[in-house]
Protein backbone atom coordinates (compact mmCIF):
# COMPACT_ATOMS: atom_id res chain seq x y z
CA UNK A 1 0.00 0.00 0.00
CA UNK A 2 1.08 3.58 -0.65
CA UNK A 3 0.05 6.01 2.09
CA UNK A 4 0.87 9.67 1.50
CA UNK A 5 3.62 8.80 -0.95
CA UNK A 6 5.26 6.31 1.43
CA UNK A 7 5.26 2.59 0.79
CA UNK A 8 4.19 0.26 3.57
CA UNK A 9 4.26 -3.47 3.01
CA UNK A 10 2.13 -5.59 5.27
CA UNK A 11 1.85 -2.93 7.97
CA UNK A 12 -1.89 -3.25 8.41
CA UNK A 13 -1.58 -6.97 8.91
CA UNK A 14 1.35 -6.37 11.26
CA UNK A 15 -0.60 -3.97 13.42
CA UNK A 16 -3.65 -6.21 13.46
CA UNK A 17 -1.50 -9.02 14.82
CA UNK A 18 -0.25 -6.72 17.60
CA UNK A 19 -3.79 -5.54 18.45
CA UNK A 20 -2.90 -1.86 18.41
CA UNK A 21 -6.25 -0.11 18.14
CA UNK A 22 -5.08 2.86 16.07
CA UNK A 23 -4.32 0.31 13.32
CA UNK A 24 -3.90 2.71 10.39
CA UNK A 25 -0.51 1.47 9.21
CA UNK A 26 1.09 4.92 9.61
CA UNK A 27 4.06 6.22 11.63
CA UNK A 28 5.67 2.79 11.90
CA UNK A 29 8.72 4.93 12.65
CA UNK A 30 8.36 8.45 14.09
CA UNK A 31 6.93 10.86 11.54
CA UNK A 32 9.15 13.52 10.01
CA UNK A 33 8.28 16.80 8.34
CA UNK A 34 7.79 20.54 8.82
CA UNK A 35 5.19 22.71 10.59
CA UNK A 36 4.90 26.48 10.24
CA UNK A 37 3.86 27.41 13.81
CA UNK A 38 7.18 27.98 15.60
CA UNK A 39 8.55 30.33 12.95
CA UNK A 40 5.39 31.93 11.55
CA UNK A 41 2.44 31.52 13.92
CA UNK A 42 -0.68 32.76 12.12
CA UNK A 43 1.26 34.27 9.20
CA UNK A 44 0.37 31.45 6.81
CA UNK A 45 -0.26 31.33 3.08
CA UNK A 46 -0.31 29.10 0.05
CA UNK A 47 3.01 30.59 -1.06
CA UNK A 48 4.69 29.77 2.25
CA UNK A 49 3.66 26.11 2.00
CA UNK A 50 4.57 25.60 -1.63
CA UNK A 51 7.93 27.39 -1.34
CA UNK A 52 8.81 25.39 1.76
CA UNK A 53 7.77 22.11 0.15
CA UNK A 54 9.98 22.83 -2.84
CA UNK A 55 12.97 23.59 -0.60
CA UNK A 56 12.43 20.41 1.40
CA UNK A 57 13.00 18.61 -1.90
CA UNK A 58 15.81 20.88 -3.12
CA UNK A 59 17.80 20.63 0.08
CA UNK A 60 17.62 16.85 0.15
CA UNK A 61 15.45 16.86 3.27
CA UNK A 62 12.72 14.86 1.56
CA UNK A 63 15.25 12.16 0.72
CA UNK A 64 16.31 12.09 4.38
CA UNK A 65 12.74 11.30 5.43
CA UNK A 66 11.07 14.68 6.05
CA UNK A 67 7.73 13.87 4.46
CA UNK A 68 4.86 15.96 5.82
CA UNK A 69 4.32 19.69 5.15
CA UNK A 70 1.93 20.69 7.94
CA UNK A 71 -0.24 23.81 7.91
CA UNK A 72 -0.95 24.88 11.48
CA UNK A 73 -3.62 27.23 12.91
CA UNK A 74 -5.31 30.33 11.42
CA UNK A 75 -6.20 29.00 7.96
CA UNK A 76 -10.01 29.18 7.96
CA UNK A 77 -12.78 31.81 7.93
CA UNK A 78 -15.45 29.76 9.68
CA UNK A 79 -18.15 27.36 8.49
CA UNK A 80 -20.42 27.25 5.47
CA UNK A 81 -23.98 26.88 6.75
CA UNK A 82 -25.24 26.09 3.23
CA UNK A 83 -22.74 23.25 2.77
CA UNK A 84 -23.17 20.97 5.79
CA UNK A 85 -21.32 23.47 8.03
CA UNK A 86 -18.03 22.48 6.43
CA UNK A 87 -14.93 24.54 7.17
CA UNK A 88 -14.04 27.33 4.73
CA UNK A 89 -10.42 27.95 3.78
CA UNK A 90 -9.33 31.61 3.86
CA UNK A 91 -9.48 32.64 0.20
CA UNK A 92 -6.98 35.46 0.72
CA UNK A 93 -4.33 33.19 2.20
CA UNK A 94 -5.23 30.21 0.00
CA UNK A 95 -6.76 31.60 -3.21
CA UNK A 96 -6.70 28.28 -5.08
CA UNK A 97 -8.15 26.31 -2.17
CA UNK A 98 -6.70 23.56 -0.03
CA UNK A 99 -7.08 20.76 -2.55
CA UNK A 100 -4.83 22.64 -4.99
CA UNK A 101 -2.19 23.12 -2.29
CA UNK A 102 -2.39 19.42 -1.47
CA UNK A 103 -1.98 18.55 -5.16
CA UNK A 104 1.18 20.69 -5.39
CA UNK A 105 2.68 19.07 -2.31
CA UNK A 106 1.76 15.56 -3.47
CA UNK A 107 3.34 16.27 -6.85
CA UNK A 108 6.65 16.72 -5.02
CA UNK A 109 6.26 13.33 -3.34
CA UNK A 110 5.41 14.86 0.04
CA UNK A 111 2.42 14.57 2.37
CA UNK A 112 0.04 17.41 3.25
CA UNK A 113 -0.80 18.04 6.90
CA UNK A 114 -3.41 20.29 8.48
CA UNK A 115 -4.51 21.50 11.89
CA UNK A 116 -7.73 21.61 13.85
CA UNK A 117 -8.78 21.55 17.50
CA UNK A 118 -10.83 19.26 19.74
CA UNK A 119 -12.61 22.32 21.08
CA UNK A 120 -15.14 24.98 20.11
CA UNK A 121 -12.31 27.17 18.83
CA UNK A 122 -8.72 26.61 17.82
CA UNK A 123 -5.96 28.14 19.93
CA UNK A 124 -5.90 31.07 17.49
CA UNK A 125 -9.63 31.64 17.95
CA UNK A 126 -10.82 30.06 14.70
CA UNK A 127 -13.54 27.43 14.31
CA UNK A 128 -12.72 24.19 16.12
CA UNK A 129 -13.92 20.68 15.33
CA UNK A 130 -15.67 19.72 18.58
CA UNK A 131 -19.12 18.48 17.52
CA UNK A 132 -18.15 18.62 13.84
CA UNK A 133 -15.69 15.73 13.74
CA UNK A 134 -17.33 13.74 10.93
CA UNK A 135 -17.93 16.81 8.77
CA UNK A 136 -14.35 18.00 9.19
CA UNK A 137 -12.75 14.58 8.71
CA UNK A 138 -14.63 14.19 5.43
CA UNK A 139 -13.60 17.70 4.37
CA UNK A 140 -9.93 16.99 5.14
CA UNK A 141 -10.08 13.71 3.22
CA UNK A 142 -11.71 15.41 0.22
CA UNK A 143 -8.90 17.96 0.17
CA UNK A 144 -6.23 15.23 0.13
CA UNK A 145 -4.98 15.72 3.69
CA UNK A 146 -2.49 13.09 4.91
CA UNK A 147 -1.89 14.30 8.49
CA UNK A 148 -3.98 16.00 11.17
CA UNK A 149 -2.53 17.86 14.14
CA UNK A 150 -5.41 18.10 16.65
CA UNK A 151 -5.13 20.67 19.45
CA UNK A 152 -6.78 21.10 22.87
CA UNK A 153 -7.86 24.73 23.29
CA UNK A 154 -11.41 25.76 24.24
CA UNK A 155 -12.37 22.15 25.00
CA UNK A 156 -15.58 23.18 26.82
CA UNK A 157 -14.42 21.52 30.03
CA UNK A 158 -14.31 18.08 28.45
CA UNK A 159 -11.13 17.15 30.31
CA UNK A 160 -10.13 16.27 33.83
CA UNK A 161 -9.65 12.52 33.63
CA UNK A 162 -8.34 10.02 31.13
CA UNK A 163 -11.76 8.71 30.12
CA UNK A 164 -13.15 12.15 29.24
CA UNK A 165 -10.09 13.29 27.27
CA UNK A 166 -9.59 10.00 25.47
CA UNK A 167 -13.28 9.89 24.53
CA UNK A 168 -13.18 13.39 23.08
CA UNK A 169 -10.12 12.63 20.95
CA UNK A 170 -11.39 9.22 19.91
CA UNK A 171 -14.36 10.78 18.09
CA UNK A 172 -12.06 12.45 15.57
CA UNK A 173 -9.90 9.34 15.30
CA UNK A 174 -12.93 7.27 14.37
CA UNK A 175 -14.08 9.92 11.91
CA UNK A 176 -10.69 9.98 10.18
CA UNK A 177 -10.62 6.19 9.90
CA UNK A 178 -14.16 6.17 8.51
CA UNK A 179 -13.13 8.38 5.58
CA UNK A 180 -11.13 5.51 4.11
CA UNK A 181 -8.17 7.80 3.58
CA UNK A 182 -5.03 7.04 5.63
CA UNK A 183 -4.52 10.21 7.70
CA UNK A 184 -1.81 10.27 10.36
CA UNK A 185 -3.43 11.41 13.61
CA UNK A 186 -1.29 13.60 15.89
CA UNK A 187 -2.82 14.55 19.24
CA UNK A 188 -1.78 17.90 20.69
CA UNK A 189 -3.33 17.91 24.17
CA UNK A 190 -0.09 18.98 25.90
CA UNK A 191 0.12 15.94 28.18
CA UNK A 192 -3.18 16.72 29.90
CA UNK A 193 -4.81 13.62 31.40
CA UNK A 194 -1.82 11.36 30.69
CA UNK A 195 -2.25 10.73 26.93
CA UNK A 196 0.66 8.27 26.98
CA UNK A 197 -1.69 5.85 28.75
CA UNK A 198 -4.42 5.93 26.10
CA UNK A 199 -3.02 7.68 23.03
CA UNK A 200 -1.75 4.54 21.33
CA UNK A 201 -5.29 3.16 21.06
CA UNK A 202 -6.45 6.30 19.24
CA UNK A 203 -3.62 8.10 17.48
CA UNK A 204 -0.13 7.91 16.01
CA UNK A 205 1.44 10.39 18.44
CA UNK A 206 0.55 12.53 21.43
CA UNK A 207 2.12 15.65 22.83
CA UNK A 208 3.57 15.11 26.30
CA UNK A 209 4.06 18.75 27.39
CA UNK A 210 3.19 22.36 26.77
CA UNK A 211 4.51 24.16 23.70
CA UNK A 212 8.26 24.28 23.19
CA UNK A 213 10.19 27.55 23.26
CA UNK A 214 13.51 28.28 21.54
CA UNK A 215 15.48 27.98 24.77
CA UNK A 216 17.77 25.37 26.27
CA UNK A 217 16.88 25.78 29.95
CA UNK A 218 15.16 29.11 30.57
CA UNK A 219 12.82 28.83 33.53
CA UNK A 220 9.34 30.18 32.86
CA UNK A 221 6.40 30.14 35.30
CA UNK A 222 4.10 29.51 32.33
CA UNK A 223 5.70 26.06 31.92
CA UNK A 224 5.69 24.51 35.41
CA UNK A 225 6.64 21.03 36.61
CA UNK A 226 10.37 21.08 35.93
CA UNK A 227 11.38 18.71 38.73
CA UNK A 228 10.33 15.37 40.15
CA UNK A 229 6.67 16.28 39.58
CA UNK A 230 7.16 16.50 35.80
CA UNK A 231 5.29 13.27 35.17
CA UNK A 232 2.20 14.55 37.01
CA UNK A 233 1.82 18.06 35.65
CA UNK A 234 -1.64 19.51 36.16
CA UNK A 235 -0.85 22.63 34.12
CA UNK A 236 1.23 21.84 31.01
CA UNK A 237 1.58 25.51 30.08
CA UNK A 238 3.75 26.86 27.28
CA UNK A 239 7.17 28.47 26.72
CA UNK A 240 8.74 25.16 27.72
CA UNK A 241 12.51 24.82 27.40
CA UNK A 242 14.28 21.83 25.88
CA UNK A 243 15.44 20.62 29.29
CA UNK A 244 11.95 20.99 30.78
CA UNK A 245 10.47 18.79 28.05
CA UNK A 246 13.38 16.36 28.22
CA UNK A 247 12.77 15.87 31.93
CA UNK A 248 9.08 15.20 31.35
CA UNK A 249 9.91 12.66 28.65
CA UNK A 250 12.26 10.74 30.94
CA UNK A 251 9.39 9.25 32.96
CA UNK A 252 7.37 7.86 30.04
CA UNK A 253 9.76 6.62 27.34
CA UNK A 254 8.37 3.09 27.67
CA UNK A 255 4.96 4.27 26.41
CA UNK A 256 6.15 4.76 22.83
CA UNK A 257 5.98 1.98 20.24
CA UNK A 258 5.88 1.61 16.45
CA UNK A 259 2.84 3.46 15.15
CA UNK A 260 2.37 5.45 18.37
CA UNK A 261 4.93 7.93 19.72
CA UNK A 262 5.59 10.37 22.56
CA UNK A 263 5.70 13.80 20.88
CA UNK A 264 8.11 16.25 22.51
CA UNK A 265 6.86 19.03 20.15
CA UNK A 266 8.49 20.55 17.09
CA UNK A 267 12.18 21.13 16.55
CA UNK A 268 13.53 24.63 17.20
CA UNK A 269 16.71 24.05 15.16
CA UNK A 270 17.20 27.07 12.90
CA UNK A 271 15.11 29.59 14.82
CA UNK A 272 18.21 31.31 16.17
CA UNK A 273 17.97 31.61 19.95
CA UNK A 274 20.09 28.60 20.93
CA UNK A 275 23.75 27.85 20.33
CA UNK A 276 24.95 25.30 17.82
CA UNK A 277 25.78 22.90 20.66
CA UNK A 278 22.29 23.31 22.11
CA UNK A 279 20.66 22.60 18.76
CA UNK A 280 22.83 19.49 18.34
CA UNK A 281 21.77 18.27 21.79
CA UNK A 282 18.11 19.10 21.09
CA UNK A 283 18.10 17.19 17.79
CA UNK A 284 20.02 14.28 19.30
CA UNK A 285 17.59 13.91 22.21
CA UNK A 286 14.46 14.06 20.05
CA UNK A 287 15.93 11.36 17.79
CA UNK A 288 17.04 9.13 20.68
CA UNK A 289 13.64 9.10 22.42
CA UNK A 290 11.78 8.61 19.11
CA UNK A 291 9.89 11.89 19.14
CA UNK A 292 8.52 12.92 15.75
CA UNK A 293 11.10 15.06 13.94
CA UNK A 294 9.01 18.00 12.77
CA UNK A 295 11.07 21.00 11.71
CA UNK A 296 9.72 24.33 12.96
CA UNK A 297 11.99 26.89 11.28
CA UNK A 298 11.86 29.11 8.20
CA UNK A 299 13.56 26.83 5.69
CA UNK A 300 13.69 29.70 3.18
CA UNK A 301 16.33 31.44 5.33
CA UNK A 302 18.01 28.47 7.01
CA UNK A 303 21.66 28.99 8.05
CA UNK A 304 24.08 26.37 6.68
CA UNK A 305 25.01 25.09 10.15
CA UNK A 306 21.37 24.35 10.95
CA UNK A 307 20.77 22.62 7.63
CA UNK A 308 23.78 20.45 8.52
CA UNK A 309 22.22 19.48 11.86
CA UNK A 310 18.86 18.57 10.33
CA UNK A 311 20.62 16.60 7.56
CA UNK A 312 22.62 14.19 9.73
CA UNK A 313 21.58 10.71 8.54
CA UNK A 314 23.43 8.89 11.32
CA UNK A 315 21.28 10.62 13.94
CA UNK A 316 18.08 10.31 11.89
CA UNK A 317 18.82 6.58 11.59
CA UNK A 318 18.49 6.35 15.38
CA UNK A 319 15.08 8.01 15.16
CA UNK A 320 14.00 5.73 12.33
CA UNK A 321 15.50 2.54 13.77
CA UNK A 322 13.27 -0.47 13.02
CA UNK A 323 13.26 -1.57 16.67
CA UNK A 324 11.14 1.43 17.66
CA UNK A 325 12.78 1.43 21.09
CA UNK A 326 13.18 4.76 22.90
CA UNK A 327 16.34 5.55 24.82
CA UNK A 328 15.93 5.96 28.58
CA UNK A 329 17.73 8.20 31.05
CA UNK A 330 20.12 6.09 33.13
CA UNK A 331 21.39 8.84 35.43
CA UNK A 332 21.20 12.56 36.08
CA UNK A 333 23.27 14.60 38.53
CA UNK A 334 22.99 18.23 39.57
CA UNK A 335 26.21 20.25 39.42
CA UNK A 336 27.42 23.60 40.70
CA UNK A 337 28.50 24.84 37.24
CA UNK A 338 25.28 26.77 36.77
CA UNK A 339 24.21 29.27 34.13
CA UNK A 340 22.02 32.34 34.50
CA UNK A 341 19.08 30.16 35.53
CA UNK A 342 21.00 28.86 38.51
CA UNK A 343 20.76 25.19 37.62
CA UNK A 344 22.77 22.60 35.74
CA UNK A 345 22.83 18.85 35.34
CA UNK A 346 24.78 16.17 33.56
CA UNK A 347 22.95 13.10 32.33
CA UNK A 348 23.28 9.92 30.31
CA UNK A 349 20.69 8.16 28.17
CA UNK A 350 20.98 4.84 26.36
CA UNK A 351 18.73 2.53 24.42
CA UNK A 352 18.55 -0.50 22.17
CA UNK A 353 18.88 -0.27 18.41
CA UNK A 354 18.32 -3.04 15.92
CA UNK A 355 21.48 -5.09 15.49
CA UNK A 356 23.38 -4.28 12.32
CA UNK A 357 26.08 -6.90 12.82
CA UNK A 358 24.01 -10.02 12.33
CA UNK A 359 25.01 -11.18 15.80
CA UNK A 360 22.99 -11.72 18.95
CA UNK A 361 23.66 -8.30 20.49
CA UNK A 362 21.67 -5.22 19.63
CA UNK A 363 23.47 -2.00 18.86
CA UNK A 364 23.06 0.69 21.52
CA UNK A 365 22.69 4.45 21.32
CA UNK A 366 24.42 6.45 24.07
CA UNK A 367 23.77 10.13 24.70
CA UNK A 368 25.86 12.18 27.12
CA UNK A 369 24.40 15.63 27.87
CA UNK A 370 26.28 18.50 29.48
CA UNK A 371 23.95 21.02 31.10
CA UNK A 372 26.87 22.97 32.59
CA UNK A 373 27.96 26.43 31.48
CA UNK A 374 31.48 25.11 30.76
CA UNK A 375 32.95 22.25 28.73
CA UNK A 376 33.26 19.02 30.67
CA UNK A 377 34.52 15.46 30.25
CA UNK A 378 31.66 13.00 30.73
CA UNK A 379 31.88 9.25 31.29
CA UNK A 380 29.47 6.39 30.78
CA UNK A 381 30.24 2.91 32.04
CA UNK A 382 29.05 -0.20 30.25
CA UNK A 383 27.41 -1.17 33.54
CA UNK A 384 25.23 1.94 33.40
CA UNK A 385 24.59 1.76 29.65
CA UNK A 386 23.30 -1.82 29.89
CA UNK A 387 21.65 -1.59 33.30
CA UNK A 388 18.31 -2.80 31.89
CA UNK A 389 19.98 -6.14 31.14
CA UNK A 390 21.30 -6.57 34.65
CA UNK A 391 22.05 -4.27 37.61
CA UNK A 392 25.46 -3.50 39.09
CA UNK A 393 27.40 -4.64 36.04
CA UNK A 394 25.84 -8.09 35.82
CA UNK A 395 24.50 -7.62 32.28
CA UNK A 396 26.18 -10.03 29.84
CA UNK A 397 26.89 -7.11 27.49
CA UNK A 398 29.27 -5.64 30.07
CA UNK A 399 31.59 -8.59 29.48
CA UNK A 400 31.96 -7.78 25.76
CA UNK A 401 34.09 -5.32 23.81
CA UNK A 402 32.26 -2.61 21.91
CA UNK A 403 33.08 -0.47 18.91
CA UNK A 404 32.18 3.17 19.67
CA UNK A 405 30.91 5.18 16.69
CA UNK A 406 30.55 8.97 16.92
CA UNK A 407 27.26 9.93 15.26
CA UNK A 408 28.25 13.59 14.82
CA UNK A 409 31.77 13.04 13.48
CA UNK A 410 30.59 13.05 9.86
CA UNK A 411 28.33 16.08 10.14
CA UNK A 412 28.04 17.93 6.85
CA UNK A 413 30.38 20.91 6.67
CA UNK A 414 28.96 24.43 6.62
CA UNK A 415 30.59 24.93 3.21
CA UNK A 416 28.74 21.97 1.74
CA UNK A 417 25.48 23.08 3.32
CA UNK A 418 25.98 26.57 1.91
CA UNK A 419 26.65 25.11 -1.54
CA UNK A 420 23.34 23.27 -1.38
CA UNK A 421 21.49 26.43 -0.32
CA UNK A 422 23.23 28.58 -2.94
CA UNK A 423 22.64 26.10 -5.75
CA UNK A 424 18.95 25.93 -5.00
CA UNK A 425 18.69 29.71 -4.89
CA UNK A 426 20.70 30.20 -8.08
CA UNK A 427 18.65 27.99 -10.38
CA UNK A 428 14.99 27.73 -11.29
CA UNK A 429 14.56 24.80 -8.97
CA UNK A 430 10.89 24.31 -9.73
CA UNK A 431 11.67 23.52 -13.37
CA UNK A 432 15.15 22.03 -13.30
CA UNK A 433 14.41 19.27 -10.83
CA UNK A 434 17.50 20.22 -8.81
CA UNK A 435 18.05 17.99 -5.79
CA UNK A 436 20.65 18.37 -3.06
CA UNK A 437 21.64 14.72 -3.33
CA UNK A 438 23.64 15.81 -6.40
CA UNK A 439 25.80 18.12 -4.27
CA UNK A 440 28.75 16.66 -2.38
CA UNK A 441 29.69 13.02 -2.01
CA UNK A 442 27.63 10.25 -0.51
CA UNK A 443 24.52 12.00 0.85
CA UNK A 444 22.08 9.42 2.15
CA UNK A 445 18.84 8.96 0.21
CA UNK A 446 16.14 7.20 2.21
CA UNK A 447 13.77 7.52 -0.73
CA UNK A 448 15.89 4.99 -2.59
CA UNK A 449 17.07 2.93 0.39
CA UNK A 450 15.07 2.97 3.61
CA UNK A 451 16.84 3.40 6.92
CA UNK A 452 15.97 -0.19 7.78
CA UNK A 453 17.59 -1.45 4.58
CA UNK A 454 20.55 0.90 4.93
CA UNK A 455 21.24 -0.29 8.45
CA UNK A 456 20.87 -3.91 7.39
CA UNK A 457 23.43 -3.24 4.66
CA UNK A 458 25.79 -1.58 7.19
CA UNK A 459 25.78 1.76 5.36
CA UNK A 460 28.68 3.80 6.68
CA UNK A 461 26.56 6.95 6.28
CA UNK A 462 24.21 5.69 8.99
CA UNK A 463 26.68 4.15 11.42
CA UNK A 464 28.87 7.14 12.28
CA UNK A 465 32.65 7.17 12.56
CA UNK A 466 34.59 4.74 14.73
CA UNK A 467 36.18 6.80 17.48
CA UNK A 468 37.44 4.15 19.89
CA UNK A 469 36.85 0.70 21.35
CA UNK A 470 35.66 0.08 24.87
CA UNK A 471 36.82 -3.11 26.54
CA UNK A 472 34.77 -5.33 28.91
CA UNK A 473 33.61 -3.46 32.02
CA UNK A 474 34.99 -0.32 30.43
CA UNK A 475 33.94 3.32 30.18
CA UNK A 476 33.11 5.66 27.30
CA UNK A 477 34.58 9.14 27.66
CA UNK A 478 33.68 12.29 25.75
CA UNK A 479 34.50 15.98 25.97
CA UNK A 480 31.17 17.79 25.65
CA UNK A 481 30.52 21.48 24.96
CA UNK A 482 28.37 23.59 27.30
CA UNK A 483 24.71 22.63 26.87
CA UNK A 484 25.87 20.11 24.30
CA UNK A 485 25.74 16.40 23.71
CA UNK A 486 27.91 13.53 22.54
CA UNK A 487 26.04 10.76 20.73
CA UNK A 488 27.40 7.31 19.98
CA UNK A 489 26.33 4.03 18.43
CA UNK A 490 27.84 0.98 20.14
CA UNK A 491 28.32 -2.21 18.15
CA UNK A 492 29.43 -5.48 19.72
CA UNK A 493 32.78 -6.73 18.50
CA UNK A 494 33.35 -10.39 17.65
CA UNK A 495 34.35 -12.34 20.72
CA UNK A 496 38.08 -12.24 21.18
CA UNK A 497 38.66 -9.32 18.80
CA UNK A 498 40.80 -6.40 19.84
CA UNK A 499 39.74 -4.12 17.00
CA UNK A 500 37.53 -3.96 13.98
CA UNK A 501 38.09 -2.22 10.69
CA UNK A 502 35.72 0.65 10.04
CA UNK A 503 33.00 -0.20 7.54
Amino acid sequence: MVFGGTLFIGTVALWASKAVAVDNGLAVTPQMGWDNWNAFGCDVSETLLTQTAQLIVDYGLKDLGYHYVILDDCWSTGRNASNNNSLIADSTKFPRGMAAVADDIHALGLGFGMYSDAGKYTCGGYAGSLGYETVDANTFASWGVDYLKYDNCYNMGQAGNQMISSGRYEVMGNALNATGRPILYSLCNWGEDYPWNWGSTIANSWRISGDIFDSWDMADARCPCDGDDAWNCGLPGFHCSVTNIMNKASFIVSKAQPGAWNDLDMLEVGNGAMTDAEYVAHFSMWAAVKSPLIMGNDIRTIPPADLAILSNPAVIAVSQDPSGSSAARRWIYATNDTDINGRATIQMWSGNLKSTTGGDQSDMVVLLINGNKNTIVLNATLADIFVDNGPLGTAPQVKLSWEVRDLWANRMSDDEAKAIIDASSAVGNATTGYNATTIGAGRYNATKTSYADGLAANSSLLLGKVSTTVQPSGTITATVDPHGAAMFRLRAMPTGSLKRDEL
